[in-house]
């Protein structure tokens, strides 16, 4: 019960976290694969260091660390399309399109793992296109990149899905700790960001001060490290119920940060197809995941 304790303020305070990353990219003029760039090798450094300080090593298996290096793949350009999504329709709305991933997490499963998808899987579904929908409706009324906003946040959420897919596989092939996992992931991402980045944001590749240098350092290393460690941390520790519920701080901070912060105009309607939405994820991320077997106590005659 202690441990909930500081597991529930530790998932909320992870979250909102990560909602305050978005408000990085938006101000720091940094194209969104170049910053995707810079966040992964940050992430890469302190992940390094901390595997060595608790002796955690790599996998043994070329077939595992293949995988791992194909999330961080996926995970790349994931965070580049988040990105170019917070620029065109900003923190709040692209930070919700991307957690739409749970959705095609239940699709992946369903094809390729043949897992059955329940009843309550396929309401969330419904609830979370009549919410996006509702959300969309008045951003493309005044907002001329609201396409390109709303298809690059959907298209990170499915590569978002595909990271995870592939961080299930690498641990299918050999079970491999924390740190070692996310500083391959976080290599990948950064080499196979390098191209995209040079090719498309050639005048915004760096910044230009030491404070945007700054805060470059900080979505690196509080971002991608701390407050995704802390998340990991906290997710096992509280009920399936509880940890869906908890995890949608993330989408609410972020609209929040961009309606009081930014001054993005959103209206009633989109505020509604936020709620519906962000219900439709809680559902989807608790029908989704499997439920614990009951564990039977083994009494030994002496």
């Amino acid at each position: 019960m202690q441990k909930q304790h500081v597991a529930i303020p530790g998932i909320i305070i992870g979250c909102v976290v990560f909602g305050l990353g978005s408000l990085i990219v938006a101000h720091v003029p940094v194209g969104a694969y170049a910053i995707a760039f810079w966040r992964l090798l940050i992430a890469a450094f302190i992940f390094f260091i901390l595997a060595k300080c608790f002796k955690q090593r790599l996998p043994k298996s070329k077939k595992a660390i293949r995988y791992a290096l194909t999330s961080g793949v996926f995970l790349a350009f994931d965070l580049a399309f988040w990105h170019e999504s917070v620029h065109a329709v900003g923190p709040g709305i692209s930070t919700l399109l991307n957690s739409l991933q749970i959705f095609f997490l239940a699709a992946i499963s369903f094809f390729y793992f043949k897992e059955k998808q329940s009843m309550m899987q396929l309401v969330s579904l419904i609830l979370a296109i009549i919410g996006v929908y509702f959300i969309t409706g008045s951003e493309f009324a005044y907002n001329e990149h609201a396409l390109w906003g709303f298809t690059t946040g959907i298209i990170s959420s499915l590569l978002l899905a595909l990271s995870m897919v592939f961080i299930r596989k690498t641990h299918e092939v050999e079970p491999t700790p924390i740190f070692p996992m996310m500083l391959l992931i976080s290599i990948a991402g950064a080499i196979i960001l390098i191209p995209p980045s040079l090719l498309f944001n050639a005048n915004s590749l760096y910044p230009t001060n030491p404070l945007d240098w700054l805060w470059v350092f900080v979505y690196g290393a509080v971002m991608q490290c701390f407050a995704w460690g802390m998340i990991a941390y906290c997710v096992p520790l509280l009920s399936l119920s509880l940890t869906g519920l908890l995890l949608l701080s993330e989408p609410i901070a972020a609209l929040v940060i961009d309606y009081s912060v930014l001054d993005k105009p959103i209206n009633l309607v989109q505020w509604s197809g936020a709620v519906v939405t962000m219900f439709a994820i809680y559902l989807g991320s608790v029908s989704s995941q499997p439920r614990k077997p009951k564990i039977h106590r083994i009494h030994k005659n002496n």
